[in-house]
């Protein structure tokens, strides 16, 4: 007899073929979603990596802000300090001028003449004072400019005082003169 197969084979052939695609369709799927996390996991790991580098960078630049800072700091305080230093060599070097500069105008002052105020600025001094006539004042301003520290006196205010009595008669100025040095002998300026 003859072999005829009465199920329906075309059937059971696309049942199966549908069978192994949707196994094929799972497998792909899970094959699909574990790449996926795999990929997710590996570009997570990357971030995080990147993340610690990054704030390792950031702690490092605030270290850095720090140590620049100080730096700045350091370099103003050795500016203060160089400038400190420099005041006092200046003053060192100028103590022997200031004695010489009291001295002459000590050696200045006539009789009958005294000073009540002695102010100096820079090169200039002010002095204000008291003198028992103008003749004393001038005799003061020509004692000043033959002076080899001090030069050009200029005369400022001269004002007369009476006493209550109108008998003793004062007469009060200000003036001005520049401080120098004198030339030394040989020594061209």
């Amino acid at each position: 007899m003859a072999r005829i197969n009465l199920l329906p084979w075309r059937e059971q052939q696309r049942e199966e073929r549908k069978k192994r695609f949707i196994l094929a369709l799972v497998g792909v799927l899970v094959l699909g979603v574990g790449a996926i996390l795999l990929a997710d996991q590996y570009l997570s790991s990357a971030i995080a990596h990147q993340n610690a580098r990054n704030q390792f960078v950031r702690t490092e630049i605030v270290q850095l802000d720090a140590r620049i800072k100080e730096i700045s700091e350091l370099k103003a305080r050795r500016k203060q300090l160089l400038e400190r230093m420099k005041i006092i060599q200046d003053l060192q070097g100028n103590r022997p001028i200031i004695g010489r500069i009291f001295d002459q105008m000590a050696r200045t002052l006539p009789d009958g003449v005294y000073f009540n105020d002695v102010k100096m600025t820079g090169q200039m001094i002010s002095i204000s004072g008291a003198a028992e006539s103008n003749n004393r004042v001038s005799d003061l301003l020509r004692n000043l400019d033959a002076s080899d520290w001090l030069e050009s006196p200029s005369l400022t205010e001269v004002k007369a005082n009476t006493a209550a009595g109108g008998v003793d008669q004062t007469n009060t100025f200000q003036l001005t003169v520049r401080q120098t040095q004198p030339a030394v002998e040989g020594v061209k300026p």
